[in-house]
């Protein structure tokens, strides 16, 4: 029942993907209409999906990389929904289901066994420090989607005056609410690593990346409000930054062994 559940939102997934695609290429407006509600279906069952495993589980599905990915994809569908909603921009339904469907695949190709909780990982800190950190993920994800359509309009003589000042704010205010998150994200985490190991700190792999992360979203913030940079180089920003939160999220997993190797 759990892998019908969860396969058959990764399909449907797919299939927005593909409509959404479609809709744009022939601007087709019939399309478009048709392409939205497979999304909400996806992420309808995506949702039932993670209310089943933690029903069975008796927790937050959070646990590990393959429930992590999973809550991930599930965010992102969360954000571009209500963005759609609020903005009625067409062309975010591709990129966004893309991006949902991208990181199921990817959690689809990680071990879907149930487990207990790891000792380390049964705090009152769990449910607040992992789901930050999806929302943080998240946001960058959607920010990225909105930068790279940034790019997309900058090489189009014929883009609405205006359009892409509103996708530059779009991406800030996505970056700003994840490098909230994020920083939630670290002190909760600090937190709980002092009850669990005794240490604030321990420059744990992904520790260390999600620092790294912190301080590029950090740095960001600071050119944009500071600095005053806007436009296409924070748009390439945004672009670097999430191959810095992917690798935090799926490299250092791959690449390195620490305390949050479980994860």
């Amino acid at each position: 029942m759990l892998d019908i559940l969860f396969f058959s939102g990764l399909v449907l997934y797919f299939i927005s993907v593909i409509t959404h695609f479609l809709s744009l290429a022939f601007r087709n407006e019939k399309i478009s209409k048709a392409a939205w509600p497979v999304f909400y279906a996806g992420f309808a069952l995506n949702l039932a999906y993670m209310i089943a495993r933690g029903i069975v589980a008796g927790r937050l599905p959070l646990a590990n990389q393959f429930e992590f990915a999973t809550a991930f994809a599930w965010c992102i569908g969360l954000l571009a929904i209500l963005l759609h909603r609020r903005t009625r921009e067409a062309w975010l339904g591709a990129l966004t289901s893309a991006a949902a469907f991208l990181i199921l695949s990817f959690a689809a190709l990680q071990p879907r066994t149930v487990s207990e909780l790891m000792p380390a990982l049964r705090s009152a800190w769990f449910s607040f420090h992992i789901g930050s950190a999806v929302l943080s993920y998240s946001s960058f994800m959607i920010s990225a989607c909105v930068s790279l359509r940034y790019m997309m309009l900058d090489k189009k003589p014929e883009t609405e005056p205006g359009s892409l000042g509103r996708l530059d704010y779009l991406s800030y205010r996505m970056i700003a609410f994840g490098f909230l998150m994020l920083t939630v994200t670290i002190l909760t985490g600090a937190i709980w690593a002092e009850q669990a190991w005794s240490a604030f700190w321990t420059w744990d792999p992904k520790e260390t990346w999600a620092l790294i992360t912190w301080l590029i979203y950090a740095a960001y913030l600071h050119l944009r409000l500071q600095k005053k940079w806007q436009g296409k180089r924070m748009a390439i920003y945004s672009l670097i930054g999430i191959v810095c939160v992917l690798f935090t999220f799926i490299g250092v997993n791959v690449l390195f062994t620490g305390l949050h190797s479980y994860k």
